[in-house]
């Protein structure tokens, strides 16, 4: 009873010092206070419901069945659009807020928007390796569905909350992609509900077009309904070694060669200013000394970035187990490393042991809480990019990062990027070398203006033919967007598909110059 009482005295404390100060005030300033006792709560609620029907999914089998009732409903409010007069743009119901991107998509208030209620695992096909999927399946979902069977998909882009339809209609990266490519890339089949309300399946072999057109599209040729993905043999661990690296050109050298080396699974990089870095390489196995064995993904055990930064601050090497599952989501604790700014002693080790149970809050929950004088303060001094540049770009890449932006630390993610038609694709005849270079923080450069300041990166970009993931905040002009992008094909099938009338072109969509 007295611990009751406890807690009663503190929040009571609590809202008086909120009140105080002033809800805004307290919510820009001392975010992390909402974030603690409001949204972590929160958080737990939503995965407990979502674990719930996941299982309540699984045991009655019933997303097969009733997949196909799901679809034919779409197609249903399509048809009604059309009868309607087709007066406005069709989007996903999906509320905006819910996306992983820290876009606010004001579009869904004036478009038509069209409810899909698609998130379940629909077959695992162990014979011809694929699992089939509807497009609101989360990678934390899908992970925790296929690796009990022994199965696992080769790309397994980071955050649990990341969905199969956002990575396919955008894109999706992890440490695999120097084998595997971009999430797209793994993909071997998708159904789509199209504007004039019918079904279609697509694939490198059947409606060949439309299959290389939909990624990069962010849903402006069709609603997806279903995408079936390759899948791996899992294995329990990767055995992850730590490179500490100094000097640029050195830390350039080291991983280009290690990203040409098909025999690591994973390579992955973690630059902590412009010449020091930690190359971390992994490989899968069933086998793993005990006493190396590092649960990361514990709710107690140290931020992954801050973990890895030790074997730079002590200048040594390291080999270490991961369990597979804890190394395909190791960053989502702390969301890469952005939850420091949010809870500056998120990684404390009282804080991880009495709390990290609940860390980290929902993205969702942060963007549909954040209000405007935060967002505001997000979009001026906070950047959230990812620039995917040729390999032989990286040390001239990393140079401009830092005279631009200065955001540590910097996420270097290698991928390899075959010449598919579509919006994305090297320059030549043949598959390149990439690497996506992601900064996420608050920038430390003097001159640093939002504008600007992203302006100048995306002329970069463009000048070393490379690309912006589209969930983040763009800035170019259309003319500038197509020169960054191939547009032929997209533009051949939105005329083809009476798609113009249907869903607005992509540029209109997702850049700032178009939405403002």
């Amino acid at each position: 009873m007295s611990a009751l009482w406890s807690v009663g005295a503190g929040l009571l404390l609590l809202l008086l010092w909120v009140r105080h100060r002033g809800l805004e005030a307290v919510l820009v300033h001392h975010r992390w206070v909402f974030v603690c006792f409001f949204l972590m709560p929160l958080s737990i609620l939503f995965d407990i419901y979502y674990h719930l029907r996941a299982w309540a999914v699984w045991r009655l089998h019933s997303a097969p069945r009733q997949h196909a009732q799901r679809v034919r409903h779409i197609q249903e409010q399509v048809r009604e659009w059309k009868k309607e007069g087709s007066k406005r743009y069709m989007c996903t119901g999906r509320p905006g807020w819910l996306t992983v991107s820290l876009r606010v998509g004001k579009y869904k208030k004036t478009h038509k928007n069209i409810m899909i209620n698609l998130m379940d695992v629909l077959e695992v096909d162990s014979e011809r390796q694929v699992v089939r999927v509807e497009p609101l399946v989360t990678m934390g979902q899908l992970t925790a569905y296929l690796n009990p069977m022994g199965w696992t998909v080769p790309v397994v882009p980071e955050l649990d909350d990341l969905t199969v339809g956002g990575l396919i209609m955008g894109t999706g990266i992890e440490s695999s992609s120097h084998i595997y490519g971009l999430f797209q890339h793994t993909c071997v089949a998708y159904e789509l509900v199209l504007a004039d309300g019918s079904l279609v399946r697509c694939s490198p072999t059947e409606n060949s077009d439309l299959f290389y057109a939909v990624p990069w599209s962010c849903g402006t040729l069709g609603f997806l309904v279903a995408a079936e993905i390759k899948m791996i043999p899992a294995k329990k661990y990767v055995k992850i070694h730590y490179q500490p690296v100094r000097g640029l050109q050195k830390i350039c050298e080291k991983f280009t060669e290690e990203s040409k080396k098909k025999e690591n699974s994973f390579v992955e990089g973690l630059m902590y200013s412009l010449d020091e870095a930690v190359i971390m390489t992994g490989v899968l196995t069933d086998e793993a000394e005990q006493s190396k064995i590092n649960r990361i993904g514990n709710y107690y055990k140290p931020w992954f970035f801050k973990h890895v930064e030790k074997y730079l601050k002590a200048d040594r090497t390291g080999v270490e187990y991961i369990p597979s599952r804890h190394y395909y989501h190791r960053h989502t604790r702390s969301i890469f490393w952005e939850l420091q700014d949010i809870i500056p002693f998120g990684n404390n080790p009282v804080f991880r042991y009495l709390f990290g149970w609940m860390v980290p809050p929902k993205i969702s929950l942060l963007k549909l809480t954040q209000g405007e004088a935060i967002r505001k303060l997000y979009e001026q001094h906070h950047v959230v990019q990812d620039m995917l540049v040729p390999m032989k770009s990286l040390e001239k890449s990393i140079q401009t990062f830092h005279v631009d932006l200065n955001v540590y630390p910097i996420w270097l993610c290698p991928f390899i990027l075959p010449n598919n038609p579509g919006m994305v694709h090297p320059k030549g005849n043949e598959t390149e070398l990439y690497v996506d270079i992601g900064a996420y923080g608050e920038p430390k450069s003097k001159q640093f203006e939002a504008r600007a300041s992203m302006r100048q990166m995306e002329k970069f970009v463009r000048s070393v033919h490379g690309f912006q993931m589209l969930y983040a905040d763009c800035y170019m002009t259309r003319e500038e967007f197509w020169d960054m992008f191939d547009g032929s094909l997209y533009h051949k099938l939105r005329e083809q598909m009476n798609c113009k009338d249907a869903f607005p072109e992509v540029y209109d969509k997702i850049c700032k110059a178009a939405r403002h």
